[in-house]
């Protein structure tokens, strides 16, 4: 697969701004390590951003994963990705199995999913929507690699607030059918993923009480109905 290279436009207010989405290389580590502290202040564990060793494992397992984004020149975020086996009768799993707590050693070339490690935007940047774009960058790598789906666990930070009321998996039916809000739910709903269902345990995040909501996208050129399944 070719090296991946996005130049595009996005908007701040009414000014279109000029930036680009590409692979990552060991040029970027610094960069995206300060990313992620920004990303995920505390109460975040500063143990769990990316450190030195797995930006080095992603981009010699498996680069066409390692996705960043530039706006006028200045890293502004990230997403990183693996390919696993998935079996959907089996989809309870946690991040730290899965992505072997980020070293992605985990995977597998052979897969049929394109797993979602981790995305990051830097807050000053959010306003112009870079997460959809480095979401629907991995739809292409999806597509591209003839994978079956892109998967991956969101986190569903509003839970903690009705936890003591309903299931996460009543948090979760509750989001998708518009009754709540959540900022990651909701955002990645806008994004095209669909609920599979809920992990229990699946990452350290107290306002998600631990839960993590399974979300997919399925390959519209796989399967029953594609032109060329």
């Amino acid at each position: 697969m070719a090296g991946y290279h996005q130049p595009f436009y996005v908007y701040d207010g009414t000014e279109p701004v000029s930036a680009v989405i590409r692979r990552y290389t060991p040029d970027d580590f610094e960069e995206l390590i300060v990313i992620q502290s920004e990303t995920f202040p505390p109460p975040y564990p500063s143990e769990q951003w990316w450190n030195t060793e797995q930006l080095s494992q992603h981009v010699s397992r498996f680069p066409a994963g390692a996705l960043c984004v530039e706006v006028n020149g200045v890293l502004a975020g990230s997403i990183t990705s693996l390919i696993v086996n998935y079996n959907p009768a089996e989809p309870a799993h946690s991040w730290a199995d899965t992505t072997d707590n980020g070293y992605i050693r985990t995977h597998q070339p052979d897969g049929n999913t394109l797993y979602i490690a981790d995305i990051c935007v830097r807050p000053r940047f959010r306003k112009l929507g870079l997460g959809k774009w480095l979401i629907q960058a991995l739809y292409h790598v999806t597509v591209e690699l003839g994978l079956e789906r892109l998967l991956g666990g969101g986190r569903m930070p509003g839970y903690h607030l009705h936890a003591a009321k309903m299931t996460a998996e009543e948090y979760l039916d509750a989001v998708v059918r518009g009754k709540l809000k959540d900022p990651v739910i909701t955002f990645l709903l806008r994004c095209g993923r669909t609920p599979v269902g809920v992990a229990a345990h699946y990452l350290d995040d107290e306002e998600s009480c631990h839960y993590g909501a399974l979300m997919e996208w399925r390959n519209p050129f796989k399967g029953e109905g594609s032109i060329i399944s």
